[in-house]
């Protein structure tokens, strides 16, 4: 039985692994494509400062939350940290996790709120305790029992 269970654990790390490495050359492809794209544009205007483009930001579809993702990402968050964090931090760690872009203020703000919503149903059910943080922010961490 455990043989079942370490062959199906080595071949889902192995696909892993290989979805990793090729998250990595999509990337560098990019970063390339990237250049050429501002390469090409200093060619038609020199003096333009691509470095003020700003990157459009993904959006997150609206029930991206309803798929249990969002919670999970939390509590791995909180699990992590060696304090408790504030809602806000929370959700930048969030962006990060899913590579979104965490200067992008809307976004952050929809993700503190949706991070709020999902942090106060793990309350109700005990996984998560706050305290008054600052400001308005909440300082949460895993409940300890």
């Amino acid at each position: 039985m455990n043989e079942f269970v370490l062959s199906g654990l080595v071949k889902r790390r192995a696909q892993l692994a290989g979805d990793i490495e090729n998250a990595h050359e999509a990337l560098r492809k990019m970063v390339l494509d990237l250049e050429s794209l501002d390469a090409t544009i200093v060619q038609f205007d020199p003096d333009f400062q691509v470095e003020t483009i700003k990157p459009k930001a993904f959006r997150p579809p609206k029930d991206w939350s309803n798929r249990g993702q969002m919670s999970r990402i939390i509590l791995s968050v909180l699990r992590q940290a060696s304090e408790p964090l504030t809602t806000r931090d929370i959700a930048v760690q969030l962006l990060i996790e899913r590579a979104l872009d965490k200067s992008d203020l809307r976004l952050l703000r929809l993700m503190t709120k949706r991070v709020g919503v999902a942090l106060r149903g793990q309350k109700e059910n005990g996984v998560v305790r706050c305290d008054q943080g600052p400001g308005q922010y909440m300082l949460w961490e895993i409940a300890r029992d």
